[in-house]
C-alpha cells in the first residue's frame, strides 16, 4: 500500500511516546476493571470505528466575506486523496472519502477508484450540487432547485442526482446524500404546500433510480441560504419526506443544521425509533451553521449523542449508520482538524460504550434524576486518551497524529509541489 509519509519514520515517532502510552493504557485498564469493564474489549471496537472525510474539507473554507487559501492547498481531486491519505494514515479512523458533483468530477471514475484504493480508502456517500449554478448548465438554481416553480429546472436538477448515482456506482460509493437550499427569504415568496409537493415528487425520482443495494441521505438545514423558509428545513420536515419516498430513503442529520439550543440526541432517538436515522455530519458550533471542528464547544452533547447510538446499537447490532465529518477550516490546517475531530468523534464514541446501561436502566425506571445523569458523567469525564492512543498505535497510525504530521513536514513539501495561484483572490465562498 502507498505512503506518503514513511511507515518506519512513523514508528520512529511513536517509539518515543510508547512506553508511557502502554503504562497509561494499564493503569486505566485496572481502573475499569474494578468496574467489571475489559479494556481489551474497548479498544478492539475503538479500532473498528470509522468516520468518513469530505473531499471538500481539505482545502481552506470561507465565508460570505473572505477565503483566506492555505500553502499548499490540494488542487484537483487527485491531490484531495493524497491529504486524505494522510489523514488516514496517521488517525487509522478515517478510510472513506465522501465526494461531492460536480467539483470533484473525474475524467475516468476508475482511475480515481484505483486512485484511492492504492491508499487503502475507498468512498463513502456522494454529494449532489444543485445550490450552484455551474459552467454551461441552461436552467439556474437562483429560485430553487428539486423544488422549483418551473419544471425544467426540477428535471435538470433530478436529472443531475441521477448522474451522481452512476457515478458513484463505478466508484464503489453505496448512498446519495441530497441536501438542497431551496426556500424563500420573504413572506409570500414561495407556496409551501406546492415547494414541498416538488420536493416529494423531485425525490421520488431520483429514489426510483437508485440500485437496490444503495440508500439515498437527506439533509435538512433550518436556514441559509434561505433566511425565512427552506423546504426542508428540520427533522419533521425530512422524515416526512423520507417515509413518502421509500424504505431506503433516511435522514442524515448535520449537527449544525438546527435552530439554537435544539435537543439532538432525542432527534437522534426519534429517527431512529421509527427506522429513519440514516447518517450523521460532524461538526460544532456556537450560533448557527458554523463548520467548526467536531467536539470544539460543546464534547458533552458528541457525547449524548453518541449515547444514543450506542443505546440503537445496544438494542440492533446491524445498525451501521453513514458517519462524516463536515466542517470548514478557516484558520487552521484541514489536515490537522480532520484528524483531531476524528479523534475527537471517536472519544465520544468511547466513552458511551462505558455506560453503564443496566444501572442507567434502573435509574430511569426508578425516576432517580441525579443518579441518571451521574452516571452518563461518570462515563463522560473519563479520560479515554490512552485507549486511542493505543488503537492509533496498535493499527499502524500515531500516537499523537498532529505532533506527527508536523514532525513530517509534509505541509511544506505539498506547498512547494502545489503552487498557489496567483491570479486567484480570497473573495466568496469557495
Amino acid at each position: 500500500m502507498k505512503q506518503l509519509i514513511d511507515q518506519n519514520w512513523l514508528q520512529e515517532h511513536n517509539a518515543k511516546q510508547e512506553a508511557a502510552v502502554i503504562s497509561d493504557y494499564n493503569a486505566l485498564a485496572e481502573k475499569l476493571e474494578r468496574s467489571g469493564i475489559k479494556i481489551d474489549t474497548i479498544l478492539e471496537q475503538a479500532k473498528q470505528f470509522t468516520v468518513a472525510v469530505p473531499s471538500w474539507g481539505v482545502g481552506t473554507g470561507g465565508t460570505r466575506f473572505a477565503r483566506f487559501p492555505g500553502k499548499g492547498e490540494p488542487r484537483n481531486i487527485f491531490e484531495k486523496l493524497d491529504d486524505c491519505s494522510v489523514i488516514q494514515l496517521l488517525s487509522q479512523a478515517t478510510p472513506a472519502v465522501s465526494l461531492h458533483i460536480p467539483w470533484d468530477r473525474p475524467k475516468d471514475p476508475s482511475e480515481l477508484r484505483q486512485y484511492a484504493e492504492q491508499y487503502g480508502l475507498h468512498f463513502d456517500a456522494m454529494n449532489s450540487n444543485t445550490f450552484q449554478d455551474q459552467i454551461g448548465q441552461e436552467e439556474s438554481y437562483k429560485f430553487g432547485s428539486l423544488t422549483h416553480t418551473n419544471k425544467a429546472v426540477r428535471e435538470q436538477a433530478i436529472a443531475h442526482n441521477i448522474d451522481v448515482v452512476e457515478l458513484g456506482q463505478k466508484l464503489g460509493s453505496k448512498a446519495l446524500t441530497v441536501w438542497v437550499g431551496d426556500g424563500s427569504n420573504f413572506p409570500g415568496q414561495q407556496h409551501f404546500k406546492n415547494s414541498f409537493t416538488h420536493y416529494l415528487d423531485s425525490i421520488k425520482a431520483v429514489y426510483n433510480s437508485l440500485p437496490d443495494d444503495w440508500n439515498m441521505l437527506l439533509e435538512h438545514k433550518i436556514f441559509e441560504p434561505a433566511f425565512y423558509s427552506t423546504v426542508i428545513q428540520d427533522w419533521g420536515s425530512s422524515y416526512l419526506a423520507a417515509k413518502e419516498t421509500g424504505e431506503r430513503c433516511l435522514s442524515l442529520v448535520d449537527l449544525g443544521h438546527h435552530a439554537p439550543n435544539v435537543n439532538i440526541e432525542m432527534i437522534v432517538s426519534r429517527l431512529a425509533q421509527f427506522g429513519k436515522l440514516g447518517g450523521f455530519h460532524f461538526n460544532d458550533s456556537k450560533y448557527g451553521d458554523d463548520d467548526l471542528d467536531s467536539g470544539s464547544i460543546n464534547p458533552y452533547q458528541l457525547f449524548l449523542i453518541f449515547n444514543e447510538l450506542t443505546d440503537i446499537r445496544v438494542q440492533d447490532p446491524s445498525y451501521s449508520p453513514f458517519y462524516m465529518l463536515d466542517q470548514s477550516h478557516n484558520v487552521t490546517d484541514p489536515v490537522e482538524s480532520l484528524m483531531y475531530s476524528a479523534a475527537e468523534v471517536q472519544r465520544a464514541f468511547v466513552k458511551s460504550l462505558l455506560v453503564d446501561r443496566n444501572a442507567l436502566t434502573q435509574y430511569q425506571e426508578a425516576n432517580d434524576a441525579m443518579m441518571a445523569q451521574a452516571s452518563l458523567k461518570q462515563a463522560y469525564n473519563l479520560d479515554v486518551e490512552p485507549i486511542l492512543q493505543m488503537a492509533r498505535l496498535q493499527a499502524g497510525g500515531a500516537i499523537d497524529p498532529v505532533s506527527c504530521y508536523r514532525a513530517s513536514g509534509y505541509r511544506a513539501a505539498v506547498a512547494k509541489a502545489r503552487p498557489a495561484d496567483p491570479n486567484k483572490t480570497g473573495s466568496g465562498i469557495v
